[in-house]
């Protein structure tokens, strides 16, 4: 069945649209407890930092407590910490109030079953039939109850604090933490904190609006400046809800998500804890591909989003993977993309080996990359990839660059673009071939339009 209000990773948008307002987020709330509070338990709602995120946890608290659900309420928290915190308290589900890397006028939702993974489709389905149903509440006495958690962002402390090896700590070391204005402000540099290495916080004072507001992972050339003025081993940035990060290393230069899956990759092989192949998406830079293969490690893709890449790891008991974008899941101590873990098992890295961020990521040469989106304007995607203008244009690119290079054709899963991408060794090939196919995808509209 095609989904009415769910996309890839949950329900987003602007705040006061049809779908982000307290009307819906009240309806939401009552569809979700019908679905799943049908055994009983309670459902945990978390946040980040944006202001609309009050109204929308009444709302979602409202329409829990009208079909019998209990809640917990943690206040701003990491996506990934009601992910943990839904499995500890044993929660029947968790909810999180975010729009993620988004500005603050937008917001959304995103679900965690029970062991802290996303939904299944057909709970989302469920969840979208009630939707459409009149919203009835149940009789007084057994309308659900509220409690607040007040222990919760220690308790998540401790968590990631327990992912790294018994008794290492970060002594000596100088990171930079950007919060992004987020939900990390208050966790993340308590974390590096405790665990013993000195701290500058950055993007650490959230006032309802200034969430990813020129700092964050997409925007981290605040922390490449601050990493350098303060003379830093390195630098952590964050996003929104904390499930994605970027670092900078000494010299101020940015080690993405491909980097940091080789480096964790590295250290689960030599410790015996690297189960199967990473797994990355159509975006994973090829570069990252060959540096693991050398390593005797295999890279297998997905579509792009977490969500994808967490199904392939569950499906085949896998325990790495992560896209470019800097979500990482280290399936082995979580269940999703968390920023502030991944951050720490790169640290540690460090720690143990002696060595600088720049000296662990050198084996990882990147390959030229070039991404052109095309403006679909009321044509579709799918029709225009299988044209033969389109297919034959892809098929010259690709046989030229033989085995030094891919070209990928995505649809936007939220905008009216096409994006082309070509990869190779070669970067004014790779430029030359990406715009060569997409002048052929225009034509190729245009002609349409015209009715050729």
């Amino acid at each position: 069945m095609k989904r009415k209000y769910f996309g890839t990773d949950g329900i987003r948008g602007r705040v006061g649209s049809d779908r982000i307002n307290p009307e819906f987020a009240l309806k939401l709330g009552w569809a979700a407890g019908r679905v799943l509070g049908k055994d009983g338990g309670a459902v945990l709602i978390g946040k980040d930092t944006r202001i609309s995120g009050y109204m929308f946890e009444s709302a979602l608290e409202a329409g829990l407590t009208a079909a019998g659900v209990d809640t917990l309420l943690t206040g701003p928290m990491p996506t990934p910490g009601i992910a943990y915190l839904t499995r500890t308290f044993r929660a029947r589900a968790g909810i999180v109030i975010s729009a993620s890397h988004n500005p603050y006028y937008d917001n959304g939702f995103k679900f965690f079953s029970a062991d802290g993974n996303k939904l299944p489709d057909e709970v989302e389905l469920e969840i979208e039939a009630q939707i459409d149903e009149p919203l009835q509440s149940v009789p007084s006495e057994k309308l659900g109850k509220a409690t607040r958690i007040d222990d919760a962002s220690g308790r998540y402390i401790e968590f990631c604090k327990s992912t790294l090896p018994q008794g290492l700590t970060l002594q000596g070391m100088k990171v930079v933490v950007d919060c992004s204005n987020g939900a990390t402000y208050h966790i993340t540099p308590d974390v590096l904190r405790e665990l013993g290495a000195e701290v500058i916080a950055i993007g650490n004072q959230p006032d309802g609006l200034n969430i990813n507001a020129g700092v964050g992972s997409t925007e981290p050339q605040a922390l490449q400046d601050e990493v350098v003025a303060q003379q830093a081993d390195a630098g952590v940035a964050l996003d929104g809800d904390g499930d994605r990060l970027i670092m900078v290393n000494h010299k101020g230069e940015l080690v993405d998500g491909d980097d940091m899956l080789y480096i964790i990759a590295i250290s689960r092989q030599q410790q015996g804890r690297l189960h199967g192949p990473v797994v990355g998406t159509l975006m994973t830079n090829l570069g990252l591909e060959l540096a693991l293969r050398k390593q005797d490690i295999g890279l297998q893709r997905t579509n792009v989003g977490d969500r994808y890449i967490v199904q392939q790891l569950l499906a085949n008991d896998w325990c790495l993977g992560g896209e470019p974008s800097g979500h990482i899941i280290c399936r082995d101590v979580s269940t999703t993309g968390d920023g502030t873990v991944a951050a720490l098992q790169v640290l540690a890295e460090m720690q143990l080996r002696g060595k600088r961020l720049d000296e662990l990521t050198q084996a990882v040469e990147k390959c030229p990359q070039l991404l052109v989106n095309i403006d679909l304007g009321s044509q579709r995607a799918d029709e225009l990839m299988e044209l033969d203008s389109v297919t034959s244009s892809v098929a010259a690119a690709e046989k030229e660059l033989a085995e030094n290079g891919r070209v990928l054709l995505r649809p936007s899963g939220t905008e009216p673009l096409l994006r082309v991408m070509v990869e190779g060794t070669d970067g004014a090939q790779v430029e030359r071939l990406a715009n060569s196919i997409a002048d052929d995808i225009r034509s190729a509209m245009s002609q349409r339009q015209d009715g050729i």
